[in-house]
C-alpha cells in the first residue's frame, strides 16, 4: 500500500470520528449540560460567588421618579363637578440599594439580610424644587383618622370636633418635600395626645430614607437553582396575616432583586413586594436587548389586580365582601394601619376604564405606566426594569362627617412612582464574557462537528482524484500494450543468405510478412 491511500484512509477514518463523537456529544448534550451545572454552581448566594457581591451592593444607578397629581378644581368638586388633576413631576432621587446584617444560615442553604434604601435628590434630573413646589391633593392623615373612628358614635362626633377645632380640611396643600419625607400634622397631633401610639407625622415616605423594610431569609440556590433568591420568611414569618385566604397570604418568589439562571418563556416570575403586602406574578411578554444582551421581558399581567369576578383566586384579597373593589385596584389598608390607600398602576392601566373616566387628566398609556422586567435568560441577570405603581385614596361619605356628605365613591390619585434601573457598562461586560464563554463551550460539539464535515470534504476529493489517477494509468498502460500489439504483427524476421551475410556482416534479414523469401 503506498502512501496517498494510507493517508485518504487515515482521513476518512478521522473524519468518521469526529462526525461520531461530535454528534453523539450534541445529542447527549454533555457539553451543554456541563457548562449548564458549572453556571447553577456559580450563581449562588454564597461567600466567593459571582454574583454575591454585587447583590449586596448592585453597582448599577437605580432612579426613584416621584409624579404628583395637582388636584385643580377642589371648590368645584366639592360642589360636585368632576375633579381635575394636573401630573406634575418627575422628582427624581438616586436610590442606594444595599444589604446589611448579611448571615449564612443552615450550611449556606440559606442567608438573612435587611435591604436598606437611601435617597439623594437630583435637580438636574427633576422638573422643579422639591421644598419648593406646592401640591394641591388629598390630605391623607384627615380621611385615615375618619376611616380608623367610623362606625363608633362618640368617635367620630370627637375627630370632627377635633378637625374644626385644628382646621383640618379634606384637602391640603403641601410641598413635595413635605408630602414624601413628612411633616408634623395638626390632626394626628392632637390625636396622639390621647393615643400615644399614634405617629405625629405624617408622610408617603416618611421613615424610609435610610431605613430597611424588614428581615428577609433567602434561599442561596445551593441545593436547588430554581430556588436562587427566593424569599423564605419576612420579620421571621414564612405567611402573610394581612389577607383572608392561604393563598393571599403566601410569600412567593423573589424580592425582586434576584431571579434563577436558565429561565424560559413559559414560566411565571413571581415577586414579594412589601409596599404591597403581597407577592405578583409576571409573564413573559417579548424578547428584548439591552446592550447587546438578550433578555425576556416579563410583565404583571391584567389578572394580578383583577377583581373577584374576573380572578375568582383574588377574593382572598377583598378586605369584607363589601370593600371588593374592580380590576386593577389593590386596597392595602390592612397593612397601612386601616388608611383607606389604594395601590394600582399609574393611570389606573389595566384598570377598569370608569376609574380613568371618573377623573379629567388620566391617560393610561403603555409605554410610560406598565411595569416590566429585562432579564437575561441564561445568568438571570436584570439588565434592564421599571416597576410603577400608583398610590391612590379611596375618598366617600362617612357617616358622622358633615364635610364628606356630598361626596361618592372616588378612587383618588395621589401620586406615582417609577423605580428603573438599567445594567451598567462595566456590569454589560461581565455578562457579554460569560455569555460568550457558555456559547463557546456549549457549541464546542458543533465546532467537532463542523471539523468533520470539513475533512469528510477533504477525504471525498481525495477519493475522487485517486480514482481519477487510477484511471489514468490504466489507460495509459492499455494504449502501450495495444501499440506492441500492432508492431509485432507487422513485421517478421528471417535469416539471411550466405552471400548477403558477406556483404552486410549481419545474419538476420527483416522481410515484410507475406512477401515469400529467397
Amino acid at each position: 500500500m503506498t502512501r496517498r491511500p494510507c493517508a485518504i484512509y487515515a482521513v476518512g477514518i478521522i473524519c468518521a470520528s469526529l462526525l461520531v463523537v461530535g454528534i453523539g456529544l450534541i445529542v447527549g448534550q454533555v457539553f451543554r449540560t456541563f457548562m449548564l451545572n458549572r453556571l447553577k454552581k456559580e450563581i449562588v448566594l454564597v461567600e466567593g460567588s459571582r454574583v454575591f457581591g454585587s447583590w449586596k451592593s448592585p453597582p448599577p444607578p437605580v432612579y426613584m421618579e416621584y409624579f404628583f397629581f395637582n388636584f385643580t378644581n377642589v371648590d368645584a368638586f366639592l360642589e360636585g363637578a368632576k375633579p381635575q388633576v394636573e401630573q406634575v413631576g418627575p422628582y427624581t432621587y438616586r436610590e442606594y440599594r444595599y444589604k446589611e446584617n448579611v448571615s449564612m444560615l443552615e450550611n449556606d442553604t440559606m442567608v438573612s439580610a435587611y435591604n436598606y434604601k437611601s435617597f439623594v435628590f437630583l435637580r438636574e434630573k427633576s422638573v422643579g424644587d422639591p421644598a419648593v413646589d406646592n401640591i394641591n391633593t388629598v390630605n391623607i392623615p384627615t380621611w385615615a383618622v375618619m376611616n380608623k373612628v367610623k362606625g363608633s358614635f362618640w368617635k367620630s362626633s370627637m375627630a370632627a370636633i377635633w378637625m374644626n377645632s385644628v382646621g383640618s380640611g379634606l384637602f391640603t396643600t403641601r410641598t413635595v418635600d413635605e408630602l414624601l419625607w413628612g411633616y408634623e400634622d395638626p390632626l394626628l397631633a392632637r390625636v396622639s395626645i390621647s393615643s400615644p401610639e399614634v405617629e405625629k407625622v405624617f408622610g408617603l415616605m416618611y421613615k424610609k430614607n435610610g431605613s430597611h423594610s424588614g428581615e428577609f431569609v433567602y434561599h442561596t440556590g445551593k441545593q436547588n437553582s430554581l430556588d436562587y433568591g427566593r424569599v423564605k420568611t419576612w420579620n421571621g414569618e414564612s405567611k402573610l396575616t394581612f389577607w383572608t385566604s392561604d393563598q393571599s397570604n403566601s410569600i412567593n418568589g423573589s424580592d425582586g432583586s434576584a431571579f434563577h439562571p436558565m429561565l424560559t418563556k413559559n414560566e411565571r416570575i413571581h415577586i414579594f413586594s412589601p409596599d404591597l403586602c403581597r407577592s405578583i406574578h409576571m409573564e413573559f411578554e417579548k424578547d428584548v436587548e439591552v446592550k447587546g444582551i438578550p433578555a425576556y421581558r416579563f410583565t404583571p399581567p391584567r389578572s394580578v389586580f383583577a377583581s373577584k369576578e374576573e380572578n375568582p383566586a383574588n377574593e382572598g384579597f377583598c378586605i369584607s365582601p363589601k370593600e371588593c373593589l374592580g380590576t386593577g385596584l389593590l386596597k392595602v389598608s390592612p397593612c397601612r394601619k386601616g388608611a383607606p390607600v389604594v395601590a394600582s398602576f399609574p393611570h389606573f392601566y389595566l384598570g377598569d376604564n370608569k376609574y380613568v373616566a371618573a377623573i379629567d387628566g388620566l391617560s393610561p398609556k403603555r409605554e410610560h405606566h406598565q411595569t416590566f422586567l429585562d432579564l437575561n435568560p441564561t445568568t438571570g441577570v436584570i439588565v434592564r426594569a421599571n416597576k410603577r405603581a400608583q398610590v391612590n385614596i379611596l375618598i366617600n361619605r362617612i357617616p358622622g362627617f358633615p364635610k364628606t356628605r356630598g361626596l361618592n365613591d372616588t378612587i383618588f390619585p395621589v401620586m406615582f412612582i417609577n423605580e428603573s434601573v438599567v445594567i451598567d457598562d462595566a456590569s454589560a461586560a461581565r455578562v457579554h464574557k460569560l455569555l460568550l464563554i457558555v456559547t463557546l463551550v456549549s457549541n464546542f460539539p458543533l465546532f467537532i462537528v463542523g471539523l468533520g464535515a470539513l475533512l469528510l470534504a477533504v477525504f471525498i476529493i481525495l477519493l475522487i482524484r485517486a480514482r481519477k489517477q487510477k484511471n489514468e494509468v490504466k489507460r495509459t498502460v492499455f494504449t502501450k500494450a495495444l501499440y506492441a500489439s500492432s508492431t509485432e504483427g507487422e513485421t517478421s524476421y528471417s535469416p539471411v543468405s550466405g552471400k548477403e551475410k558477406e556483404e552486410n556482416g549481419t545474419n538476420i534479414g527483416l522481410t515484410p510478412k507475406g512477401e515469400p523469401q529467397v
